[in-house]
C-alpha cells in the first residue's frame, strides 16, 4: 500500500511539473515575442537560463534550465545499455522451453505491427483527408531550403541487427537493437548450456540490475519532477510563434491524431482484446506519459515503463524485460503517425499530388522508417527524411517545409515519445495476458 501511495504522488508530482512547466514556457515565449529575439533583455534571460551552452554562442552562457535538464536525461541515459542487456539475458535465461520463447517472440512483434498497423491507418485516411481539403497548402517564407540528413536504404535497419564489434555497440546508445540481439544470443547460450539462476554471469546481471534500479528510484523520485518542469519550460519557452503559424494545420492534427489514439485507441485495445479496464490503465500508466512527454526519449522513459508494468499492472518480470526494451527499439506508434502527417504536410507544401497507391506507400516507408528510428529526441524528424526519398518529394518548396518540421517539431515528437512508449506496454500487457503470466489483481488494485 505503501509502494502505491509513493507511486500515486509521484503521478501528481509529474502532472503538476508538466502542468506548471508548459505554462511557464507560454508564459517565457510570450515575454520572447514582446522583446524580440534579439533584444538584450531576452538575451539576457535567455543566457541565465534556457541556452544549450554547448551550442556556438553559448560559451558565456549559464543556461540554468538546459544544464539541470541535461544532467536529469543523461543520469538516465548512463544506465541504457546495462539495464537493457542485463534485463534480456535474465528474461531469455529464465525461459526453459524453446517453443516459450518462441511464442512469446511471435506475439511480440505480432502486437507491435497490429498496433503500428492501426496507427498508420488512422493517420493515412485522416490524413489524406486534409491533404484533399487543401488544408496543407501552405508557402512558407523565411526559411532556407534543407536537405536534412542524407537518406538511407530502410533495410539497414536489419543490417545493424547483428553487430561487427560487440565493444562499439556497448559503447553507445543508439544501438539498442544490436544490444536485444546480444542479450537474447547470450540468454539461448545459458539455456542450452542448461547454466540456470546459479550461474555467474545471471548473477552478475541480476546484481547490476539490483543496482540500476535504486540509482533510478533515486533520480526518478528526487528530481524527476524538477527536471521535467525546467525541461518542458524550456522547450516551449524558445519557441517563437512566427514559425508555428506555418505549421498550425500539420501541429493541430498531429496532437490531435496523437492524443486520440493515446486516450481512446489504447483504451479500446485493453478492454476488447484484453478485456480489461481502460481507464485503470490510463490511470496507472499517465506518469509513463508524462514522463515521456518531458523527456521525448523513450529511452529515458524506459525504466520507468519497466517498473509501471511489473509493480502496478501486473506484467511478469520475464515478460516485460523482454518486450518494452524491443518496444523501445522497433515499435513506434507515434512516430509512424507523425511521419505520415508530416509528409503529406511536405507533399502538401510542395505541390506535388498524393492518390491511395502514394498513400500506402508513405505508410509502408513510415513503417519501416519508424522501426528505425533511435530512441532519442527529435530523431524522427531527422528520419523522416528517409521517407521523403523514398517517394520523391525533394524538391525546393518540399524541402523548405521539411526544414520548417525539423525547427519546430521538439513538441509533437515530445508527445509522439509519449504513445510510443504506452503501446509498447499495451504489447507488454496482451503478451502477459496472452500466456497467463498478467496478475489481475495487481492490475486492478
Amino acid at each position: 500500500m505503501s509502494k502505491m501511495n509513493d507511486n500515486n504522488k509521484l503521478a501528481v508530482q509529474m502532472l503538476i511539473a508538466m502542468v506548471t512547466g508548459i505554462c511557464a514556457g507560454l508564459v517565457f515565449m510570450l515575454i520572447r515575442e514582446k522583446l524580440g529575439a534579439d533584444s538584450s533583455i531576452w538575451q539576457n534571460i535567455n543566457n541565465l537560463l534556457f541556452q544549450d551552452i554547448t551550442a556556438a554562442g553559448g560559451e558565456q552562457a549559464l543556461g540554468l534550465f538546459y544544464l539541470c535538464g541535461q544532467l536529469f536525461i543523461r543520469a538516465l541515459q548512463l544506465v541504457i545499455v546495462p539495464m537493457v542487456f542485463t534485463s534480456v539475458v535474465m528474461a531469455i535465461g529464465e525461459i526453459n522451453e524453446a517453443s516459450t520463447l518462441g511464442r512469446v517472440s511471435a506475439k511480440t512483434i505480432g502486437w507491435f505491427l497490429l498496433t503500428s498497423g492501426m496507427a498508420l491507418v488512422l493517420a493515412g485516411i485522416v490524413g489524406l483527408l486534409f491533404f484533399k481539403a487543401g488544408f496543407f497548402n501552405v508557402t512558407i517564407e523565411g526559411l532556407t531550403a534543407s536537405s536534412g540528413s542524407t537518406g538511407s536504404n530502410p533495410l539497414n535497419v536489419i543490417l545493424n541487427i547483428i553487430p561487427s564489434n560487440i565493444g562499439a555497440v556497448m559503447g553507445v546508445n543508439n544501438a539498442v537493437l544490436s544490444i536485444v540481439f546480444l542479450a537474447v544470443a547470450v540468454g539461448l547460450g545459458m539455456n542450452t548450456l542448461h547454466m540456470g539462476k546459479d550461474s555467474v554471469i545471471y548473477r552478475f546481471c541480476e546484481e547490476v540490475s539490483n543496482i540500476i534500479v535504486v540509482f533510478l528510484n533515486f533520480a526518478v523520485k528526487k528530481f524527476g519532477p524538477v527536471a521535467i518542469f525546467m525541461l518542458l519550460c524550456r522547450t516551449f519557452a524558445t519557441y517563437g510563434i512566427n514559425y508555428l503559424k506555418p505549421a498550425v494545420a500539420y501541429m493541430v492534427l498531429c496532437v490531435a491524431l496523437l492524443l486520440l489514439y493515446l486516450f481512446i485507441g489504447y483504451p479500446l485495445i485493453m478492454l476488447l482484446s484484453c478485456k480489461l479496464n481502460p481507464i485503470t490503465f490510463i490511470k496507472k500508466i499517465f506518469k509513463v506519459i508524462v514522463f515521456g512527454f518531458s523527456t521525448s526519449s523513450s529511452a529515458a522513459t524506459l525504466p520507468l515503463n519497466l517498473e509501471t508494468n511489473t509493480g502496478e499492472l501486473g506484467v511478469d518480470g520475464q515478460i516485460a524485460s523482454f518486450v518494452l526494451p524491443l518496444g523501445m527499439t522497433i515499435n513506434m506508434d507515434g512516430t509512424a503517425i507523425m511521419q505520415v502527417v508530416a509528409t503529406l504536410f511536405v507533399a502538401g507544401c510542395g505541390g506535388y499530388d498524393v492518390g491511395v497507391f502514394q498513400l500506402v506507400i508513405i505508410m509502408v516507408l513510415a513503417l519501416i522508417a519508424s522501426m528505425g528510428t533511435p530512441a532519442a529526441p527529435g530523431a524522427g524528424a531527422v528520419i523522416l527524411f528517409t521517407i521523403l526519398s523514398g517517394v520523391g518529394f525533394t524538391g525546393e518548396a518540399a524541402l523548405v517545409a521539411y526544414a520548417l518540421i525539423l525547427a519546430i517539431n521538439r513538441p509533437i515528437e515530445m508527445l509522439v515519445t509519449s504513445l510510443n512508449c504506452v503501446g509498447d506496454s499495451v504489447a507488454a500487457i496482451a503478451v502477459a495476458k496472452s500466456e497467463g503470466k498478467l496478475n489481475e489483481d495487481v492490475y486492478n488494485a
